[in-house]
């Protein structure tokens, strides 16, 4: 009689043999899934005591204040316009940084003028008198013309303020003030449960030998997920009442006290996340720009300086930016530094730090700009519609609002001797944005 073997039927092959050379061990593909909330979460919350909450910001007017000639309507020896001289422009616009139309603070101020380009320099001015919005200008000279002489003024040319300038013996200028500027957002109920019957919870397996303990650790990776994913691209209906880069006004479409209500008439407050905000109230053009495209076949380090330049003009005080990135995003700057296709005919080549990792134990590469420093690193949160983009923030304005602190609830579903177990994470939370033109989209297309 031949030897029995080990063989693929029947019970020895169906029970009897034990396949599993680590039975109690699950090889898992997301072990750490949510950096960018990560990030958020390893500095102090702010707590707050109403799940609607405010954000004070403030634009510093000095930074750039300047003004523009409106429908060329100037009067009396524009076309003689040397030191000493005087036009009358008999309204403007464009106004920035200074008092919202002209009064008398305006008296006494240097100003550099400009073509509406900023690229033809016509000389400098005082700015002598105000009277319903006229604005009496003095001219200085032209200190780049061999005559001296100032240029003629025209529709739509730009006065850039230098500094005031007194005259012996007088009082004080007229004063003038901004005022503070409010953003809002709202913290969101965020549940996820997790339930087993009571025979599966007693029951002896393979690969976890704790069901419950197994979704209980899915089940808190797919929270932090959600949470993230909420906090990169998720939306506040009524917006949170930022001023637009763009110039747009959205005050009758934003509502602070505004919510939504399900089903069944409960209200259903939402947070708005950081990618909808800056689509929303940031810009694609202008100094202001912080939405971004770059074509990948033709992007040229020309582009990568100028756009770097209006990412850091806002320079954070560590002096480093933050990026969440998708695999796209990431693979195109570890192409770049490589210095490969249309980059090695036009000879240039980034320069992308290695693989480090941060405090939080997450890697990062440091991707070095001619302007500042930014730290990628790639969340799973951004796949799909977004593996092609790059979220850079700066941490200092962005952060988490908690109305209510984090909860993992346990045994919540009781009534009629229930056998079984239903736990349950839930946060109430937020995100606070401020200054929206301190973060930016990258979109490589």
């Amino acid at each position: 009689m031949a030897a029995k073997s080990l063989g693929n039927t029947g019970i020895l092959f169906t029970d009897r043999r034990d396949f599993y050379i680590k039975p109690q061990v699950t090889a898992e593909l997301w072990p750490q899934v949510t950096p960018f909330l990560t990030d958020l979460m390893s500095s102090s919350a702010m707590k707050v005591q109403d799940p609607d909450f405010k954000l004070f910001e403030h634009r510093s007017g000095f930074i750039k204040q300047q003004f523009s000639v409106k429908d060329a309507s100037i009067s009396s020896n524009y076309d003689t316009f040397v030191p000493g001289d005087l036009a009358t422009v008999a309204a403007i616009d464009g106004i920035t940084g200074l008092a919202s139309s002209a009064d008398n603070s305006y008296v006494g101020l240097e100003v550099e003028v400009w073509n509406s380009a900023l690229t033809t320099y016509k000389g400098v001015s005082l700015i002598r008198g105000v009277s319903s919005g006229a604005v009496t200008l003095m001219s200085l000279g032209n200190p780049r013309s061999t005559t001296n002489v100032h240029a003629a003024l025209a529709d739509n040319d730009v006065c850039i303020v230098i500094a005031p300038a007194s005259g012996e013996g007088t009082v004080a200028r007229e004063a003038f003030s901004d005022d503070l500027e409010v953003v809002y957002n709202s913290t969101q109920i965020f549940k996820t449960p997790v339930e087993v019957t009571g025979t599966l919870y007693e029951a002896a397996l393979r690969g976890y030998s704790n069901e419950l303990a197994r979704l209980r650790n899915e089940k808190s990776k797919e929270h932090k997920m959600q949470m993230s994913k909420k906090y990169l691209y998720g939306v506040r209906p009524y917006g949170s009442g930022m001023s637009s880069l763009a110039g747009t006004d959205y005050s009758s479409l934003d509502s602070f006290s505004n919510v939504l209500l399900d089903a069944d008439g409960n209200k259903i407050r939402m947070t708005m996340g950081l990618i909808p905000a800056i689509y929303k109230y940031g810009s694609s053009t202008g100094d202001s720009q912080n939405i971004f495209t770059v074509a990948k076949n033709s992007y040229t380090y020309g582009d990568f300086t100028r756009d770097a330049e209006k990412v850091f003009q806002y320079l954070p005080t560590s002096g480093v930016k933050r990026a969440a990135c998708g695999q796209g995003a990431l693979s195109y700057w570890s192409i770049l530094s490589g210095g490969e296709g249309f980059m090695k005919t036009n000879k240039w080549r980034v320069e992308l730090g290695p693989w480090t990792q941060d405090s939080l134990g997450f890697d990062i590469r440091t991707l070095v700009t001619p302007h500042g420093r930014v730290e990628l690193f790639y969340d799973p949160a951004l796949r799909g519609q977004y593996a092609n983009s790059m979220v850079i923030y700066d941490p200092e304005h962005l952060q988490r609002v908690v109305y209510r602190e984090a909860k993992y609830q346990t045994n919540i579903k009781t009534d009629n001797a229930y056998d079984g177990i239903k736990d349950q994470f839930m946060n109430d939370e937020g995100l606070g944005i401020e200054l929206i033109e301190a973060h930016s989209i990258w979109n490589f297309v």
